[in-house]
């Protein structure tokens, strides 16, 4: 067998890194570095599947299982192979949560909303001084707004010159979960008035959103945020998925899957019971070590799901 890995140029769709593998007359193009412990899977997942995302293309370069990411996690341990525990769960699994920024979309919206107002940068210090853990995601979140000031006019003109870049795999991830009668459900930092379309676009219920809600004056300008919202604040998401699983249906079974540190705290008591890492398009070296599973590829999850089958067992 030889493996090809090719490098996309200005036209390709953003943090796709597409790779073919070819054994005898088969060829096989997927999303993400397959060398791993986990290629057999990977590959499989890549094979059943042709990606159907509508993506802008993007020449912006972004992380896709980059050989330095791989050996990063190689060498810290990473469960790069889901466990007979995972698999057993993703089959009991009542429901499944997902991020948004840079999970089930390619793009961190913020900081994309931020540029397109030309304060890019400022809202950039901001989220690396809430990073440092002087301030509460609260009041990180209202400094960068306080910055934006974005306007009901700022957010219709955004929404159009930027459609949804849906991460590779997505939808048949979401289709396949539904096929299996597993809920979705997207619980974001980020707002809903850029998640609510994408939730519309796969068929998901807005009432499955958990996200923030900017807050406008009369006249359309930026008033503030919804403070009553779970994500607005520290712990919100873990806060989100634990009314997920005991007030909405009463779920037994919910796994989270992100990108980031705040996603793997929905795995709190009560909350999520396990948490899958994706590093498809941002690699988090800490994320990944804590991550029950961690993924480089979404079509890894979704032939793990097919392979293990819909039938929950004792």
């Amino acid at each position: 067998m030889r493996t090809i890995t090719l490098t996309l140029g200005a036209s390709a769709p953003a943090c796709c890194s597409l790779t073919s593998s070819r054994q005898g007359s088969t060829s096989v193009q997927h999303i993400g570095c397959l060398r791993s412990g986990s290629w057999q899977r990977q590959a499989a997942a890549a094979a059943r599947q042709r990606p159907q995302s509508r993506l802008r293309p993007s020449g912006r370069l972004m992380v896709a299982a980059s050989s330095a990411s791989l050996a990063k996690a190689e060498a810290a341990g990473v469960k790069l192979d889901a466990s007979p525990e995972i698999i057993q769960l993703l089959r009991k699994a009542d429901a499944v949560t997902f991020d948004v920024d840079s999970t089930f979309c390619c793009d961190e919206s913020i900081d994309e909303i931020a540029a397109f107002l030309g304060v890019g940068e400022q809202v950039a210090a901001l989220t690396a001084q809430a990073m440092g853990g002087t301030v509460t995601f609260q009041e990180a979140l209202a400094a960068r707004l306080g910055a934006m000031q974005p306007s009901q006019d700022d957010m219709r003109r955004f929404l159009e010159q930027h459609p949804p870049q849906i991460s590779p795999g997505i939808p048949e991830l979401v289709a396949e979960l539904r096929a299996q009668g597993k809920e979705v459900f997207l619980v974001s930092g980020g707002f809903r008035a850029v998640i609510h379309p994408i939730a519309e676009m796969l068929n998901i219920p807005v009432s499955h959103v958990f996200a923030n809600t900017i807050l406008y004056n009369a006249d359309g300008s930026y008033a503030g945020f919804d403070p009553a919202e779970f994500p607005s604040r520290s712990g919100g998401k873990a806060e989100a998925v634990k009314h997920i699983k005991k007030q909405t249906r009463n779920y037994q079974t919910v796994i989270m899957v992100g990108d980031g540190i705040t996603d793997y705290e929905a795995r709190a008591p009560g909350g999520a019971d396990a948490f899958i890492g994706y590093g498809g398009v941002v690699f988090r070296e800490n994320v990944a070590r804590l991550s029950d599973w961690y993924v480089f590829s979404i079509p890894a999850i979704t032939a793990t799901l097919r392979e293990s089958g819909s039938t929950p067992t004792a």
